[in-house]
């Protein structure tokens, strides 16, 4: 045989090995490279899921601020209504304080009118007590008024059930019809909040 017989022998063994192959099978080369490539998708579908991640650890940081954030909150809320309780109340008892140092001098004065000497005259202690007790009365209304506590206007004014609490209903030749004829006990306000209504007789 000669040498150019010989080398179409060889191409035409290559060329029939090339056609007996399967379809898509490809060479050591191919391989490799097909191999490197599934790596490389491999590794960028861990790029995401480390994303991720790190979304959800930050995620959970921020959730134990916002508890904190809260508890704090929280905290401050009830330390304001302590607070404010403590301040009312000391308010509360300041007025109770100062109201109290107003009636002090009077229960004062009737200790003193009830210890008058006894050496003095009869007529004369009796009337020296009966000054004594319109001037602690006096007093006594100057400091309720002090304090906005004034008396209800009641006699000869028009009844008024929201000031006037009628006890009987009487024929009266001095007072019209419906007019307060007596008040048999003194009612008192605050501003305009009754405190309690003046008990009175309305005529007929």
């Amino acid at each position: 045989m000669t040498k150019v017989k010989k080398a179409e022998a060889e191409k035409t063994v290559d060329e029939a090995e090339r056609e007996e192959a399967p379809d898509g099978q490809a060479g050591p080369e191919t391989d490799e490279k097909a191999v490197g490539d599934g790596q490389g998708e491999r590794d960028g579908e861990k790029s995401p899921e480390g994303a991720e991640d790190g979304q959800q650890e930050a995620d959970g940081a921020d959730g134990e601020s916002a508890d904190v954030k809260y508890l704090r909150l929280a905290a401050d809320f009830q330390n304001y209504k302590k607070r404010t309780e403590r301040e009312r109340f000391e308010r509360y008892t300041e007025g109770k304080k100062d109201f109290a140092a107003a009636m002090l001098p009077i229960l004062d004065n009737f200790d003193r009118a009830l210890a008058q000497d006894a050496a003095i005259a009869e007529g004369e202690r009796e009337r020296l007590f009966v000054e004594g007790m319109d001037m602690i009365l006096k007093q006594f209304v100057d400091v309720l008024a002090a304090n906005g506590v004034n008396e209800i206007e009641a006699l000869g004014e028009d009844f008024d059930p929201n000031v006037h609490h009628a006890v009987i209903m009487e024929k009266s030749d001095t007072y019209e019809s419906q007019k307060v004829s007596e008040v048999m006990q003194k009612g008192y306000k605050i501003g305009d909040k009754v405190i309690r209504p003046a008990m009175v007789k309305v005529a007929e």
